[in-house]
């Protein structure tokens, strides 16, 4: 099990290779679906569940 529940943007860049501005903007987009879909967010975190999800199709 991952240490975090929450994935922050300096992850991200790590993770996928982009700019820091890049992976707010996945960030905030993420969390807009997941407010839509009732959820609590955090700004500047996403779930690393839902990222997973989203980045890669992975459903755990």
């Amino acid at each position: 099990m991952e240490k975090n529940l929450f994935i922050n943007a300096s992850e991200v860049v790590d993770i996928l290779d982009v700019s820091k501005p890049y992976a707010y903007k996945l960030i905030q987009q993420f969390n807009k679906e997941l407010a839509e879909k009732g959820y609590q967010i955090i700004h500047g975190r996403v779930s690393r569940k839902y990222f997973k999800e989203r980045m890669y199709g992975l459903n755990e």
